[in-house]
């Protein structure tokens, strides 16, 4: 008897304590069980999210012809709604009535006010670029000083792989308010210019020839737009030529511009057209007397 009493005595303390109230919201009492709930079925939510996505969805996608960036879109913006839809029914299932949403707006206002803006304006700016897409999945993007591609943007903040493969997270609200450079945005092609000087004593024809020759031997350089060379300038010591090409993989620029340098160096060894080191020439005013010791 005394051990069964204790038992219910125990169950009612834990029910007491279950139905404590902490707070109410309009006038609706949020006790430690309804909490619970709460916090429960948006777990339950997040969980189904994954999963939809994880599997029906992404195995749809795969089979479709949308490209990669679209493809993630559609996953991202999915699993916001299923949250949406999540906490809509968490909410009315504490029994807090969310006429108009405003309840949920409300406590969005009081997390502001209490430091959130960065979070929320992250949040604004990831959708921005899920829906405007300045920038997605699979962009080669300069941020800084760090280049690398985009392989998430989340809730909050960006993921770009460097080329050192670094992760680097960046706050989305850096994408909406400074300057990113794009290099896949929109057309793939860019356009890429290699410099060298080469000595006033060489063959202006045998130069053109020998960079036209380098670009149109390179595969991974486009016929069309064609290549072109120029003679930018007159030097000190070097008529400055000008080569520039396009191509169509923008991560791969660091790599062709290397190959082309090396297949310059190459071809003008081949056609005997030197590239001159800096020359500085000194003239003396006066004549140095030197002193001779008898």
């Amino acid at each position: 008897m005394d051990s069964s009493a204790g038992i219910r005595d125990l169950l009612k303390l834990m029910w007491e304590a279950m139905e404590f109230k902490l707070f109410e919201i309009n006038q609706t009492p949020v006790t430690v069980s309804s909490l619970a709930m709460f916090f429960l079925i948006l777990f339950i939510f997040f969980f189904i999210s994954r999963l939809f996505n994880a599997g029906l969805l992404r195995k749809i996608l795969i089979k479709s012809s949308l490209e990669q960036a679209t493809q993630y879109t559609i996953i991202r913006i999915g699993h916001y709604l299923l949250m949406i839809i999540g906490s809509i029914v968490a909410f009315q299932f504490v029994g807090i009535d969310l006429s108009g949403l405003a309840v949920i707006f409300g406590l969005l206002s009081v997390g502001i006010g209490f430091g959130l803006q960065n979070i929320t304006s992250n949040f604004v700016a990831g959708l921005i670029l899920l829906f405007e897409r300045p920038i997605k999945i699979g962009d080669r993007v300069v941020v800084g000083e760090t280049e690398g591609d985009v392989i998430a943007i989340n809730m909050r903040a960006t993921t770009i792989l460097s080329l050192n493969n670094i992760a680097i997270i960046v706050p989305n609200s850096e994408f909406i308010s400074s300057k990113v450079i794009n290099w896949s945005y929109g057309d793939t092609k860019i356009r890429i210019i290699i410099e060298v000087g080469v000595s006033y004593g060489s063959d202006l024809q045998l130069v053109l020839k020998a960079l036209r020759e380098v670009a149109d031997n390179n595969p991974a350089v486009l016929g069309n737009p064609e290549p072109d060379v120029l003679l930018e300038n007159f030097g000190d010591s070097s008529w400055n030529m000008k080569l520039r090409v396009w191509i169509d993989h923008p991560q791969r620029h660091h790599i062709i511009r290397s190959e082309i340098n090396c297949a310059i160096v190459e071809r003008f060894r081949q056609y005997g057209i030197e590239i001159p080191f800096p020359q500085r020439d000194v003239h003396f005013k006066t004549p140095i007397t030197l002193n001779k010791q008898s």
